[in-house]
């Protein structure tokens, strides 16, 4: 992988070898060991953005809802919701950051990826809120409780569904897929609880190729209604917050991508105000041995540089190089992914946003 130019962010000295083991310790001991609990303000939840689609001349038919019940004629015309994103926030009583932090999924995915992960421990929702946060997990248009939308009539195109075998392979936790557990090949030295990944593909959810724009449109509302924030990114959700970040620089305190997948082109966009907002990357291991990754690292890459050359401040957090080896693209999911998160907490900490 080629080497990024200045301002990788570097780990402090006394970490030393002993960062993984330090880290997991602080997160641990950083806002109380798990048995103190949490000091919770409130929780809630609301819907953003959306608009109104009304459909009219499509045929009536008789459908029985329930066994037992009598049939009824469903009518499909009328006034339907689409194009909102749901969120769920949890607030504490003395939260110690200044901002709250939102967690916001990748492609094909909902927020179900910050919450429990597959093996059933803590995910990273919980990390954060044990740090300090006021935590918002989100579920973006057309996913989760966002809530699907007739196709072909509003939903313009079908919805892609991802097989296993693709989690499997793109996602960097195996080299060979197989249907039965036995069978497969996982990737040696993965941090990926392979014996969980059965559960793990049950968050699957179908996304739509052509529903950006709307999703754009939702999330930019969620900025303007949550913020200022601190957004944590992953995969496909990059460039959502890109360019969110782009159109409110005051708004988002940090940006934090893992393994973005898409991102503003600084040859084809004013990327000026981006830099105004601090960004980490963050990167799990394995990348070198795929094309694919090794594609999305340089073009990620690229908008880094152009940051740093606007003046920004652009992080690069490159695990194996910090001698956290093992990460798949799930980097969140992950056994060690509480020392991943420290990591995060302390470039945070290092910005001023959280005491």
């Amino acid at each position: 992988m080629q080497q990024p130019i200045r301002q990788r962010y570097i780990a402090p000295r006394w970490l030393g070898r002993a960062a993984c083991i330090a880290s997991a310790i602080w997160a641990l001991t950083a806002c109380g060991t798990a048995s103190q609990g949490l000091q919770v303000k409130e929780v809630g939840s609301y819907y953003v953005g959306g608009r109104t689609v009304t459909l009219q001349g499509l045929p009536s038919k008789e459908m029985v809802y329930s066994p037992g019940s009598p049939p009824v004629v469903l009518n499909p015309n009328g006034d339907f919701a689409v194009e909102q994103m749901y969120t769920r926030y949890t607030r504490l009583q003395q939260p110690r950051a200044t901002v709250p932090l939102l967690l916001w999924h990748g492609g094909g995915l909902s927020g179900t990826t910050y919450e429990s992960k597959p093996d059933g421990q803590p995910g990273w929702e919980m990390f954060f809120l044990r740090s300090g946060w006021d935590v918002y997990v989100s579920d973006a248009v057309e996913r989760g409780r966002a809530s699907w939308a007739r196709y072909p009539e509003i939903f313009t195109s079908e919805p892609v569904f991802r097989t296993k075998k693709e989690a499997w392979e793109l996602f960097r936790i195996g080299s060979q897929y197989a249907t039965d557990p036995a069978e497969r090949k996982a990737i040696a030295g993965t941090q990926f609880p392979v014996d969980s990944f059965d559960e793990f593909v049950k968050q699957g959810i179908p996304r739509w190729a052509t529903n950006d724009a709307a999703t754009q449109r939702a999330y930019d509302l969620y900025v303007e209604k949550a913020c200022p924030c601190v957004i944590v990114v992953h995969s496909q959700g990059g460039n959502f917050a890109f360019q969110s970040a782009l159109r409110y620089p005051d708004k988002v305190k940090a940006l934090v991508v893992v393994e973005p997948s898409g991102s503003p082109d600084p040859a084809k966009v004013d990327i000026a105000p981006l830099a105004r907002v601090p960004v980490l990357w963050v990167w799990g291991d394995y990348i070198e041995g795929s094309a694919f990754w090794k594609s999305i690292y340089a073009r990620q890459e690229t908008l880094r540089t152009a940051l740093l050359q606007a003046g920004g401040r652009a992080d690069t957090l490159v695990l194996p190089e910090h001698g956290i080896r093992g990460n798949s693209h799930m980097v969140m999911m992950d056994r060690n992914s509480d020392v991943v998160a420290a990591r995060i907490q302390q470039w945070l900490a290092a910005r001023g946003i959280v005491r």
